[in-house]
C-alpha cells in the first residue's frame, strides 16, 4: 500500500478545506441573487392577483410582506414589484415601500427603498429627465420625471415624506461598488409627477 507523506496529506487537506470554504462563500453570495430573481416571479404572480381583485396577496404562505406597487424604468428595461415595508426581510426579495409615506396611487410623497446590489442597482444609471412609472394596486399608472440625485447621510439627513407635496423618492445604499455593507450613506433619487392618475 502506498503511503502519502504526512506533510503532503496536510497540504492536500488544507487545500480541500479552503476550496470548500470558497465554494460555500460563492454559494452564499449566489443565493442572494438567485433568491432576489426567483422572488420577483412569485411576486409578479401575487401582483397579478392584486390587480384582479384590488386585494393584497402574499407571494408565498409564510411571507410577512406583499406587493403594493410596480415600478418600471422603460429606458433601462427595468420592472420590479414593490413590497409592503422596507425592513430587511422584505428588502431581500424586492424594493420596499416605507410605511409612513403615501401609498402608490395616492397624493403625497411615496418613499421606496431597495438594495443597491440587486433590485435598485439600476438607480445608478438614471439621469435627470428620465422617466419612471409607478403602478398602484388599482392598476393605474403614474409617470414621474427624475429631477435630481443626492447623497445623504442616514445619521444626520432625513428623507421626509411630505403629505402636501406629491413626489416619488427612491433610496438605496451608496456607493454602489462598495464591498462594505450597511454604511451610513444613501443615494436618493427624486422624481416629480408628470401626469397624476389619482
Amino acid at each position: 500500500m502506498l503511503k502519502i507523506p504526512m506533510i503532503r496529506f496536510v497540504a492536500v487537506a488544507v487545500i480541500l478545506l479552503l476550496l470548500l470554504f470558497g465554494a460555500t462563500q460563492v454559494g452564499r453570495g449566489g443565493w442572494i441573487y438567485a433568491k432576489a430573481i426567483l422572488a420577483q416571479y412569485l411576486l409578479a404572480d401575487a401582483w397579478d392577483k392584486t390587480l384582479t381583485d384590488n386585494a393584497f396577496h402574499k407571494p408565498w404562505p409564510w411571507a410577512d410582506t406583499w406587493p403594493v406597487g410596480r415600478l418600471t424604468a422603460p429606458q433601462l428595461a427595468t420592472d420590479v414589484i414593490i413590497l409592503s415595508g422596507d425592513h430587511g426581510e422584505a428588502l431581500a426579495f424586492g424594493p420596499g415601500h416605507h410605511s409612513r409615506s403615501a401609498m402608490p396611487g395616492t397624493a403625497g410623497t411615496i418613499l421606496i427603498g431597495g438594495h443597491r446590489d440587486t433590485h435598485f442597482n439600476f438607480l445608478q444609471a438614471l439621469r435627470s429627465g428620465d422617466l419612471v412609472r409607478l403602478q398602484s394596486s388599482r392598476g393605474e399608472w403614474a409617470d414621474y420625471r427624475i429631477t435630481g440625485m443626492t447623497i445623504a447621510d442616514a445619521r444626520t439627513d432625513l428623507v421626509l415624506a411630505s403629505d402636501t407635496h406629491s413626489r416619488l423618492v427612491l433610496v438605496t445604499c451608496w456607493p454602489f461598488d462598495s464591498i462594505v455593507t450597511g454604511g451610513p450613506l444613501r443615494y436618493v433619487v427624486d422624481a416629480e409627477p408628470v401626469v397624476r392618475n389619482f
